[in-house]
């Protein structure tokens, strides 16, 4: 018969039939193996009354069995010499192959078998290995919950429009208790949803939930610190759940979860016909969860999921808490020169110190709120796409009546230089258009700001010819702006006001009053320039005129 080698009990049986003086063979060893094992019994000073204890027979056995380990060859020898070069290019990052390495070795004048290189790898320096594990027990009742997403397939609308459908898996760690939710999206607010029907389903909240790294819960996956989806971590601790997630790569930090998956899509979702309507679906992997899953014996614990939910975690639950969680949405928003800034298609204003800095914005369904670090600046409440939402405090000094168009506070603020301004200010900005005179008001009030003094009366000359044109022996009068002086006809003699600007024109541009520009007027120089912009600047020298013989308030 080939080579077999004996186990404990072809061993024992050996020596059970020496002792009691029968044929040793008797079809369990070939003689010349059988008198191996009695010689080495004699050697150990077993007797045929002897107790063929497990320490006996295993003492017996390793004399016969053990042999002195073969000298390594030549190659695995000069292999140990360059162990640490392989060492280092089998654990670079990235590794490189080792058909590579083989190949480096060549050339370096080292004559291996790849054969023999790749034993050397996997027995000696343990490489594509599989680590060793140990099974981590099950957590105390209503501690922990894993939870997955999962693809089941396409199902198809009523038109025959194909869509996939995927599941979040909530499965209970301690009794193996799971719910199935069916959804089109993996976003933060279908995870959320999700979760509360899970809650409901199990009628309380687990104290401790381990994801997977999906960027609906976790946006900066991290061994040690991971950075969470801020939305969803707000979720958390309005549910009073604590949030522990799984390593990248790592399956095994989520075992109870991760075979769960291809479970559901072979024994729920393979075989049916679901039309791509959520409520049909839901209700049929609810029923399914609570009937199917949740009766079966299960194959590890060998116990029923839903008896032992029920004798050991429902009471451990945390109890659910009243109300519907408004599921936010975190972004960045940059604050533009026009102290707004946009969210969700919707303007929203800052004060002017924020202007050009980027900030976090927080929205939900009723407001949206503005952080700088960890501080609220601003809160507003939700307007809809394409409206804006401002505060006048926002805006600097004298801004905000020209930004909201009150027309009422620009009259009061004209009637604070003076009742003619005031009076002028009501009859500029009393038409059914006070918008489109918004730049003549501008330019009253820059005159009246300028702190004009009365103006003087200065002696006419009945022979002297006025400067704008006016008929000999017609007064003329001065009116005084800062150090400029405007020439003005006198009361009664204002009819002529293209004129007036054409005479004044220099010295309002001096002034700062009003830009170069050509009013075509005959004798004016230039070009000829529109009729909009001279009667543009009629109502400021009107202006003038008023202000030319009253005081300044």
């Amino acid at each position: 018969m080939g080579f077999r080698e004996l186990t404990m009990t072809d061993v024992r049986e050996v020596l059970r039939r020496w002792q009691s003086g029968q044929i040793a063979r008797n079809g369990v060893a070939d003689r010349k193996t059988a008198g191996r094992y009695i010689e080495a019994a004699l050697g150990c000073g077993l007797a045929s009354d002897s107790e063929l204890t497990d320490g006996v027979v295993a003492e017996v056995a390793q004399r016969v069995q053990s042999r002195p380990l073969p000298s390594p060859s030549a190659q695995r020898k000069e292999l140990e010499l360059h162990r640490s070069r392989i060492e280092k290019w089998l654990g670079s990052d990235p590794p490189l192959r080792l058909v590579r390495v083989h190949e480096l070795l060549a050339r370096d004048g080292i004559s291996i078998a790849y054969t023999t290189l790749r034993r050397f790898a996997h027995e000696t320096l343990g490489w594509r290995e599989r680590p060793v594990t140990v099974r981590v027990d099950d957590p105390p009742p209503a501690d922990e919950a894993q939870i997955d997403f999962g693809e089941m397939g396409y199902v198809a609308e009523d038109d025959g429009t194909r869509r996939k459908l995927w599941v979040l898996v909530v499965t209970l760690s301690r009794s193996r208790y799971m719910f199935v939710w069916p959804t089109f999206a993996q976003t933060c607010a279908a995870l959320i949803e999700g979760l509360e029907a899970a809650w409901r389903f199990f009628g309380g909240v687990i104290k401790r939930v381990v994801p997977d790294n999906m960027t609906s819960a976790v946006v900066h996956p991290h061994p040690t610190e991971p950075v969470l989806n801020r939305a969803f971590l707000e979720y958390a601790q309005w549910r009073g759940f604590f949030v522990d997630p799984a390593r990248v790569r790592r399956p095994q930090d989520k075992p109870r979860v991760e075979n769960q998956v291809a479970y559901v899509r072979e024994r729920w979702f393979a075989g049916e016909k679901f039309r791509a309507d959520l409520d049909e679906l839901r209700a049929a992997a609810t029923q399914w969860c609570r009937d199917v899953a949740g009766a079966r014996v299960h194959g590890t614990t060998r116990r029923v999921p839903r008896e032992v939910y029920e004798l050991e975690e429902k009471d451990h639950m945390i109890a659910l808490r009243e109300g519907i969680f408004d599921v936010p949405t975190w972004t960045k928003a940059k604050v533009h020169p026009d102290h707004h800034a946009q969210i969700a298609r919707s303007l929203y204003s800052l004060p002017t110190r924020f202007i050009g800095k980027t900030l976090d914005a927080r929205v939900d369904r009723i407001t949206v709120r503005f952080y700088v670090g960890g501080e609220m600046v601003k809160l507003h409440a939700r307007v809809a796409p394409g409206k804006r939402s401002t505060d006048p405090a926002d805006y600097p000094v004298g801004k905000p009546d020209y930004a909201l168009r009150s027309v009422d506070n620009l009259k009061a603020r004209a009637r604070e230089h003076g009742e003619h301004v005031g009076a002028f200010a009501e009859r500029l900005l009393g038409g059914p258009l006070p918008w489109a005179r918004m730049r003549q008001y501008l330019a009253v009030k820059v005159i009246a700001m300028r702190k004009c003094r009365p103006a003087r009366r200065i002696a006419t000359r009945p022979d002297a010819k006025s400067s704008v044109g006016s008929p000999r022996g017609a007064p003329a009068g001065i009116v005084r702006i800062r150090r400029h002086r405007v020439v003005a006809p006198a009361a009664g003699l204002i009819g002529r006001r293209e004129r007036l600007i054409r005479a004044n024109r220099r010295d309002l541009m001096r002034s700062g009053l009003t830009r170069r520009i050509s009013l075509g007027c005959r004798g004016g120089g230039g070009k000829r320039s529109r009729p909009a912009m001279a009667n543009r600047w009629r109502c400021i020298f009107d202006a003038f005129a008023c202000m030319g013989d009253t005081s300044r308030g």
